[in-house]
């Protein structure tokens, strides 16, 4: 019996116990390389604790880190954990039968199925396309921005270094991965040596947002155009939640943080932030001077994250949409969940209740977790959880003192949250037949 990428007669391994078995080798992988001397500045063996916390959040596209990137690793060792980024952000299974077809294979149903479920397509039919428009669509993307950064960063660094970090930079933020290359001027200080300037805020902002927003969403713009009436319902539902939160909390933050700023810095700082925090693991500014509600509205915006199909991770965006109109069914004393003059059905409604039931689960228990064993603020473990769990990087500045346990808590979550809870759920769980008969209604009161 063949278990694996490419197994045609496959009756034992599930779609989603194939990509959650694709994360975890990669992830195992790039902790070993990681653990060479080569990869390390100082050619010295890094401890395996460490290499596999760095490679389970840069596979997650998160950007949790123990070790500064910059500082720590050499050349190889910043190219490998890039290597993680790109795939994890593009999806394991995406980029293992991208390769298979190269070779000149034929690709099976099963294993376009199980493209289907590592892209959250809507259906099987012109998925080997859709993949095709996904990667061309993600390198034209990230070379793009890379060229945009490279005059700044060169002026910074001199060229090769300035087209090196042009293009690292642009990857970590088309895949909302929030790693980065500014630890030389200091350890851990993220882009907030550019917090000031117009163009670097820009450029990265824009490729969070492509990245975030979905391949989906981006093929329906394609074959659409601007006619935004022919758009699927979900494109509709992911532009409108995703405006409603970058400009949102913009605003909150333009009114509550950041006062000591120029007025047009204040400006940027409040976007950038709302922006990145949804996933990208970006800061332009002292997150450790954030006031407390404007932490709390951050762990909310990180617990969201991106959107269906895209390179980010969290609830996604269509899971708070449909719950949020749900409630409004339910104050409007209608039957149907409605939006855009078309109808959610009941199933996906309940996928999105068991979705945020789950995310809300991990998040309390791993900050209980990280309460206990660090004995830092709740607030503050809230923060590097949500920051875990959907899959964002940012941190107020303890994770890399973070004990062991800590460490672990943290890697789980950012994996759950990379693969997505349901994901885990079916693969662990046998798939049942619904019963020939349904049982007696009886009404329960709630609320």
């Amino acid at each position: 019996m063949k278990i694996g990428f490419f197994s045609k007669k496959n009756h034992t391994t599930s779609s989603f116990q194939v990509i959650l078995l694709g994360f975890l080798g990669l992830i195992l992988l790039g902790a070993l390389i990681l653990t060479l001397p080569i990869c390390s500045r100082e050619r010295v063996w890094t401890p395996f604790a460490d290499t596999l916390f760095t490679a389970v959040s840069a596979s997650c596209v998160t950007g949790l880190v123990v070790r500064d990137t910059a500082t720590h690793w050499s050349l190889f060792g910043q190219i490998i954990v890039l290597t993680l980024i790109q795939i994890g952000g593009l999806g394991v299974i995406t980029v293992a039968l991208t390769f298979f077809r190269l070779s000149g294979r034929r690709i099976s149903l099963a294993q376009r199925n199980m493209m289907q479920q590592s892209i959250s397509a809507p259906q099987v039919g012109g998925i080997v396309r859709l993949t095709g428009f996904i990667l061309r669509g993600s390198l034209c993307i990230e070379l793009g921005g890379a060229v945009l950064l490279a005059p700044v960063f060169i002026r910074d660094f001199g060229f090769w270094k300035g087209l090196w970090y042009s293009l690292f930079h642009s990857v970590s933020a088309f895949c909302n991965a929030g790693f980065d290359l500014m630890g030389v001027r200091e350890k851990f200080s993220s882009l907030t040596s550019y917090g000031t300037n117009a163009w670097v805020n820009a450029v990265i902002m824009l490729l969070i947002v492509v990245g975030g927003i979905g391949f989906l969403v981006w093929d329906d713009i394609r074959t659409n155009g601007l006619r935004i009436k022919r758009y699927r319902l979900q494109t509709k539902l992911v532009l409108a939640t995703s405006g409603v939160l970058i400009l949102a909390p913009a605003a909150l933050n333009f009114l509550l943080e950041y006062r000591e700023l120029p007025f047009w810095d204040r400006l940027l700082a409040s976007l950038f932030q709302s922006v990145t925090t949804r996933t990208a693991g970006f800061n332009t500014t002292d997150l450790t001077q954030m006031s407390e509600p404007g932490i709390l509205q951050m762990i909310f915006l990180m617990l969201v994250g991106g959107s269906p199909g895209s390179t980010a991770g969290g609830m996604k965006t269509t899971t708070i949409a449909v719950l949020f109109l749900a409630g409004m069914t339910v104050f409007r004393r209608r039957d149907d969940v409605e939006c855009f003059r078309r109808r959610i059905g009941q199933d996906v409604i309940r996928n999105a209740g068991t979705i945020l039931f789950l995310y809300l689960a991990l998040f309390a228990v791993g900050s209980a977790v990280l309460a206990r064993v660090e004995g830092q603020s709740l607030l503050t473990c809230m923060f590097e959880t949500g920051s875990a769990v959907g899959t964002v990087g940012l941190t107020l500045g303890i994770t890399p003192g973070l004990h062991r346990v800590s460490r672990i808590v943290l890697m789980i979550l950012m994996f759950l949250g990379r693969v997505g809870t349901l994901t885990l759920v079916y693969a662990l769980l046998p798939g049942g037949k619904n019963p020939p008969g349904r049982k007696p209604l009886e009404p329960v009161t709630v609320g």
